[in-house]
């Protein structure tokens, strides 16, 4: 177990702040079509978007539309952002409080701002973590004896050794980190998994109203690890297919 867990060691953040190393890092995001959640300051809603070009010589960047749309109103009044993704279990993070300039052409419509002055670089785990769409988050439920009733929320994404988990509202005065809890499920696509989970991570995002969870798989069966296998699998190639459906 603590070769396992030395493996899983968190790892220090990094700032990035040469052109050459954000552009190449944000350039991964954009070729593996990773997800990108945006918030802006002041405000409670969340939206997807997705890198759709990263220009060195130029020093700029592209966003996709964004998901809900109404997300572009706040962008257009140059309202500041915050931008995250992850690749590969690396948390990739930047802040924006330039304008973006709205591109509408025949071909896309696209939003672009400048390239960010410092990117954070945040190497979490070494499992590979396979994030999901906001449009098709999993259901979860965690219960136990240490819990007076189950909490329901969402699957946000997943790696063979755990994964990071949403709930509305705060929950944390209601778990207790370092806690084993004995039941948690997960309802895949192809069956519900359940498993006991480690409580590892716990906040209370108040701009939200919404409390994140990351939780490690506890001496899990050898079936649930290869549900969780597959499912990891599954999302690495509906990634790899949105990558190929990008060049046509």
């Amino acid at each position: 177990m603590n070769g396992l867990a030395a493996d899983d060691a968190p790892q220090p953040p990094k700032v990035l702040n040469t052109p050459l190393e954000i552009a190449s890092n944000l350039r991964l995001l954009m070729e593996s079509h990773d997800p990108l959640i945006i918030t802006f300051h002041d405000r409670a809603q969340r939206f997807q978007s997705y890198l759709v070009e990263v220009d060195r010589d130029t020093r700029t960047i592209g966003l996709d539309e964004m998901i809900p749309r109404d997300g572009e109103r706040f962008l257009t009044n140059g309202e500041s952002f915050r931008v995250e993704g992850f690749h590969d279990g690396v948390r990739i993070a930047w802040e924006s409080t330039a304008p973006a300039t709205l591109i509408d052409t025949p071909e896309a419509r696209f939003y672009r701002t400048p390239l960010p002055d410092e990117v954070v670089y945040h190497q979490r785990r070494n499992a590979f973590r396979a994030a999901l769409k906001l449009s098709h988050l999993v259901d979860i439920e965690i219960g136990g004896d240490k819990l007076k009733s189950p909490l329901v929320g969402k699957l946000l994404d997943i790696s063979a050794t755990g994964c990071k988990l949403r709930f509305e509202g705060d929950i944390s005065d209601r778990m207790q980190l370092g806690q084993v809890y004995e039941r948690f499920i997960a309802k895949l696509p192809f069956g519900a998994m359940t498993a006991p989970v480690e409580l590892r991570y716990l906040h209370f995002e108040e701009r939200f109203h919404t409390t994140f969870a990351g939780v490690r798989f506890h001496n899990m069966s050898g079936l649930v690890q290869r549900q969780v296998e597959r499912f990891v699998y599954q999302l690495q190639r509906e990634a790899r297919r949105f990558d190929k459906d990008d060049d046509f």
